[in-house]
């Protein structure tokens, strides 16, 4: 399930600059006094993402947030929906829409935010596509961390026999690298996460039985750090 926000500066800045830590409080401030209000502090997957903040077609600032837990983007909207304003970091900002949905599965997904994986987890060291050039690393990371997140979310022992995606297509940056550097700030405090974003990523053919596994990576996001705003995947019609 998704909800989107659009909002507006209060005050006219126009080179605002996002910060996923500061996005990811905002959250969790709408989580307060509910079911989920903990969420923050529980040692486990937090099953929920969002995506990179966009400008539309008509200059709104707009961002997506998603869940497979239904009750976790109703929460957030019930706070959301009646507010005239919000506050990202110490940032105000005027709510233009507010908007629950659902999206239905396809075979491919872009990237609205980059994916993360490690490639040392213990060293910090993230798997940078450019400088490992490693496709069979990426994919078998990235369906392993898929399985487990599904399988902690319904309590299933689920396994996918084929590769999680046949098809991918990185999508380049300017400089020509595959790689993106995010700076997020933590307390005042910076550090670079390493992602990547992509064009495509496609499966040929999903039997019925992987319907809900792909449907869980569509709202639950891809990678790590998922519940930092990384990950998030947009189905796309082929």
């Amino acid at each position: 399930m998704r909800l989107k926000l659009s909002f507006l500066p209060v005050d006219g800045i126009k080179d605002w600059r996002e910060n996923k830590h500061a996005v990811q409080g905002f959250i969790y401030a709408m989580l307060k006094d509910s079911e989920y209000g903990l969420r923050h502090d529980e040692k486990r997957f937090k099953f929920f993402t969002f995506s990179d903040i966009f400008r539309d077609s008509k200059g709104l600032y707009t961002l997506l947030i998603s869940s497979p837990d239904k009750g976790f983007i109703e929460t957030i909207y019930q706070n959301v929906k009646d507010r005239k304003t919000i506050y990202i970091g110490k940032d105000e900002f005027r709510l233009v829409e507010v908007k629950k949905f659902r999206l239905k599965l396809k075979r491919a997904f872009q990237t609205g935010s980059p994916v993360v994986i490690y490639r040392d987890s213990r060293k910090n060291e993230y798997f940078k596509l450019h400088e490992h050039r490693d496709l069979k690393f990426f994919l078998s990371r990235l369906k392993e961390n898929a399985e487990r997140k599904f399988n902690a979310f319904y309590n299933d022992d689920f396994h996918l026999e084929s590769p999680i995606f046949d098809r991918l297509i990185p999508k380049l940056r300017r400089n020509g690298k595959l790689d993106v550097y995010v700076k997020v700030v933590k307390n005042g405090i910076p550090f670079p996460v390493i992602g990547s974003n992509w064009e495509l990523l496609e499966k040929e053919r999903i039997k019925p039985e992987e319907r809900r596994f792909y449907e869980f990576i569509m709202d639950c996001g891809l990678g790590e750090k998922n519940s930092l705003g990384f990950g998030f995947l947009n189905p796309i019609r082929r």
